[in-house]
């Protein structure tokens, strides 16, 4: 655990602010559910909560179906990163943050598929190489989850097949989470 330095007050109704700093640099936006722990030390951890996250191994066996019956690298994420990943790339993918590129395609709520003459959108701003070929974002109850994604460090077309396929995980996904 890392000391910030900053000190606040809980009011007379129990609640703290979380400053603006730690909220930019943890990508915490306002209406993000917290989870709350507490140790036997006395501490109070904030953890953001992630719905998809608790669906770690159901997405990785999703990815792991998607990537044997495409020539793509599959993808789960939630709000943030990536949660789930099959395919080539696993290692550099798996738990890294999402571009903004992708951050956009999730608040647009509108699948993209990589044409022809386009700029390739990064996955990750630290792992510059991989794209997304198609991101179908993952909605639940009006609210985006995350995405579904197929990733290739190619300059590589998808096909109906994948924009299909991502859209209907992307639904399948988003009516389990309803549940």
């Amino acid at each position: 655990m890392k000391a910030t330095g900053i000190v606040r007050r809980i009011d007379d109704l129990g609640r703290v602010v979380i400053p603006k700093e730690i909220r930019r640099t943890m990508r915490i936006r306002e209406g993000d559910p917290l989870e709350i722990y507490t140790t036997r030390d006395g501490e109070v951890i904030f953890k953001k909560y992630s719905l998809i996250g608790g669906l770690e191994d159901f997405a990785a066996q999703f990815c792991d179906t998607l990537s044997r019956n495409t020539d793509f690298t599959a993808a789960v994420t939630d709000r943030d990163g990536i949660v789930a990943v099959a395919g080539a790339g696993k290692r550099e993918l798996l738990g890294k943050n999402l571009s903004p590129q992708l951050e956009q395609i999730m608040e647009q709520r509108s699948i993209y598929q990589y044409r022809s003459g386009q700029e390739r959108l990064p996955v990750s701003e630290s792992t510059g190489q991989y794209a997304a070929a198609v991101a179908a974002p993952i909605l639940c109850g009006g609210d985006v989850l995350g995405l579904v994604l197929f990733v290739s460090a190619e300059d590589r077309l998808p096909g109906e097949g994948e924009y299909k396929l991502a859209q209907a995980v992307a639904g399948f996904l988003g009516k389990h989470m309803e549940t």
